[in-house]
């Protein structure tokens, strides 16, 4: 088995819905996220034989989806008013508005997810909230 890791980072803000405790609020991050990718083998032919993944390739694709998501605030779809959206909007501000909320363990799952739609061998997407706290998604 063969694997390859890179990392990206990304600032944004988020809060959690139905949370009580300090994430209640509005705050922010530097997310730090670490993708693997993992294969059984090299690939066979072309410019990337014996390789698994081109590295520039790998890191063009995990670093053009944190520029996705740096400097935004992360919205769980339906919990701001309608009214509070627009506004925010009118402001200036970045919305990525989410399906889902926006915990560390649902972004590592929505980041792998991501990736894979781009038929990258992706095995694992590690989401740090802090230097200290990781949440981790596995594909496998």
């Amino acid at each position: 088995m063969y694997g390859l890791k890179t990392e990206a980072c990304f600032d944004s803000a988020h809060f959690l819905t139905d949370y009580y405790g300090k994430c209640e609020n509005l705050h922010g991050h530097r997310w730090r996220m670490v993708v693997y990718l993992k294969q059984e083998k090299l690939q066979e032919e072309g410019t990337m034989m014996d390789m698994v993944l081109d590295f520039g390739v790998f890191k063009k694709e995990v670093r053009a989806l944190a520029e996705e998501f740096d400097h935004t605030f992360l919205v769980e779809e339906g919990s701001l008013k309608q009214a509070t959206m627009e506004l925010l909007e009118s402001e200036g501000f970045t919305l990525k508005v989410l399906p889902f909320r926006t915990t560390a363990e649902n972004l590592a799952r929505h980041l792998c997810e991501r990736l894979r739609e781009k038929e990258l061998p992706v095995s694992q997407v590690d989401v740090f909230e802090t230097p200290l706290n990781c949440a981790s998604y596995f594909a496998d």
